[in-house]
């Protein structure tokens, strides 16, 4: 399915994305415990600082509730999606980073991005700018963090942060702290991801618009001299998966979550149905460059669809690729 030119990308991966849409940690370390039980290579959680299923709803806070399944996991990446850069400074994510690099024994990978919803920020007296300013400050957030990251002693002066003489040791783990930028925006998110970051998280759209916005991204390497295929494109997927359709539509839960229409994010269609059928949607998406495929988890902890995911749709996948056969 791969052509010639295309030998050199990244293996793919599979993972989990759970949402802490509940009040029990544990149940989250289950989930991601599970995950790396069925040889899934990444977990990761949200870090809105609400349930997307109402203000009243109970959520932890992913990026206190990421040290936890990072202790208690050992061998998938553990990532969180995505830090809006309006909930604190560049300079202590940065310091939360490399202390969760740590914990983690060098296995964490950062989601960062411009934040998205209004009504929160009025809940929690968090300024809102504009979104040009936003994206502004994601592009100097992202340098104040690698600056960090990498020399003994910072400085950095820009329009929204500065540092003067700012020490951070210890570094982490990674010589470089792989860096993810959620969003879809041509222009400024998707330069942004060309310029600074490791990875693109996206949710999985039709083709042509994901064909498109991939598109994008390559023109934007290209103006800054980097391979494409240096970046790793990962896609949320929502699905409820059974032997057979009816088993599926038996265990479908009520509409909520990521299914909705969610502050700027588009719809996240939900597959409901067997392996084979999301097999066949997904396929066509490793043509389009997508290396990583993620399942969104929200309790209650839905472990059949997850096995399947893991042990019929992975591996199917890879066989496509020329990675393996079915596990």
């Amino acid at each position: 399915m791969r052509n010639a030119g295309d030998r050199a990308a990244p293996a793919l991966r599979f993972g989990l994305h759970y949402l802490p849409q509940t009040a029990d940690a544990e149940d989250s370390v289950a989930a991601w415990q599970r995950a790396e039980s069925l040889g899934l290579e990444w977990c990761s959680v949200h870090d809105g600082m609400r349930s997307s299923e109402g203000p009243d709803a109970p959520s932890l806070h992913g990026l206190s509730l990421l040290p936890l399944l990072a202790a208690r996991t050992t061998t998938v990446r553990c990532g969180i999606l995505v830090v809006g850069v309006t909930y604190q400074s560049p300079a202590v994510l940065a310091k939360a980073a490399a202390t969760i690099d740590h914990v983690s024994q060098g296995r964490l990978d950062l989601g960062f991005g411009a934040a998205g919803f209004a009504l929160e920020h009025e809940w929690l007296g968090l300024g809102f700018p504009e979104t040009g300013t936003r994206l502004d400050m994601v592009d100097e957030a992202l340098q104040v963090m690698r600056t960090l990251w990498t020399v003994p002693r910072a400085d950095f002066e820009g329009r929204h942060f500065r540092l003067a003489d700012a020490p951070m040791s210890p570094k982490p783990l990674q010589p470089r702290l792989p860096v993810w930028i959620g969003g879809g925006g041509e222009k400024r998110t998707l330069r942004a991801v060309a310029q600074y970051a490791d990875g693109w998280n996206y949710v999985l759209v039709e083709q042509d618009v994901y064909r498109r916005k991939a598109a994008a991204l390559d023109r934007h390497c290209h103006r800054f001299g980097r391979d494409p295929r240096e970046i790793r494109r990962q896609v949320l997927v929502d699905a409820v998966l059974g032997e057979t359709v009816a088993d599926a539509l038996d265990r479908l839960p009520p509409a909520k979550g990521l299914e909705k229409n969610t502050d700027h994010w588009p719809r996240v269609p939900r597959l409901v149905g067997t392996p084979g059928e999301l097999i066949d949607l997904l396929s066509p998406y490793l043509d389009l460059g997508v290396t990583d495929f993620v399942l969104i988890g929200q309790p209650p902890f839905d472990e059949r669809t997850l096995g399947l995911f893991a042990r019929e749709v992975a591996p199917a996948l890879r066989a496509c690729r020329g990675e393996g056969g079915r596990g």
